[in-house]
């Protein structure tokens, strides 16, 4: 089956791979990651469990947390319609060549190599949606910890403050796992390069690379978010899936 790949094919999945593996590693693991947007919206969402204990009413806290559930289910419910999608594509090379073909968009290959090319679309979508599936429940789990965080004064803070951390651990869970469920999102658009030949799956993957580094440490979100770090956090725990 790979035997319908070419040298070009190949030298521009590893290219894909790369990007996206190592743009995680970057974000997540690299001594840098402390310079990105990613890691001081960890820091917000820690202080958010900080002042949330401190309040009396945490009306605001639970239908912020019920939003963030809502958007991460909005986007696990797409990457099924994608997968759906996807699995159409399979039987309709044919016209997807004859419409290609009308707009000028070079698309020729054999069918084998189209099959190759939708399923790894595929995976990357169902990846999609296991990360997302995956951090709707962890702010699931979250919210059940932030009822569970007593009020200011009816118990020793140290325990107040214990479990509004255990609250946060799991917001910032939750979080990395949405976020790398969004950039398998980006990258799948960079994929679709790969139907109009492996230079373009090149230059599209790079685009997308450089859209996603420049957010995660030159954008004026990241410039706001680190701006407003201005309480002291508490100090990081480590958090496994």
């Amino acid at each position: 089956m790979f035997d319908a790949l070419t040298v070009h094919d190949t030298l521009a999945v590893i290219w894909f791979l790369f990007a996206w593996i190592g743009f995680n590693l970057l974000v997540d693991i690299s001594p840098l990651h402390k310079k990105t947007l990613s890691h001081a919206m960890d820091v917000h969402r820690r202080q958010w469990m900080v002042a949330m204990a401190h309040r009396e009413v945490r009306i605001m806290d639970t239908a912020i947390i019920a939003g963030l559930q809502q958007g991460t289910a909005f986007f696990a419910s797409t990457s099924l319609l994608a997968i759906g999608g996807s699995f159409a594509l399979l039987d309709s090379p044919d016209t997807i060549q004859r419409v290609a073909g009308d707009l000028s968009i070079p698309v020729e290959m054999s069918r084998t190599l189209w099959e190759i090319k939708v399923l790894g679309l595929m995976m990357i979508l169902a990846y999609a949606f296991f990360k997302f599936g995956w951090a709707y429940r962890l702010f699931n789990y979250a919210s059940i910890i932030m009822g569970s965080v007593p009020e200011r004064g009816t118990l020793p803070q140290e325990q107040v403050d214990d479990a509004a951390a255990r609250a946060a651990d799991l917001n910032v869970l939750a979080g990395r796992h949405f976020n790398r469920g969004q950039r398998a999102f980006f990258f799948a658009i960079a994929f679709l390069g790969w139907f109009a030949g492996p230079f373009i799956f090149s230059l599209t993957t790079l685009a997308v690379l450089l859209v996603l580094l420049r957010r995660q440490f030159t954008s004026r979100a990241r410039t706001a978010a680190l701006s407003g770090q201005n309480l002291m956090s508490p100090p990081a725990r480590s958090s496994g899936e």
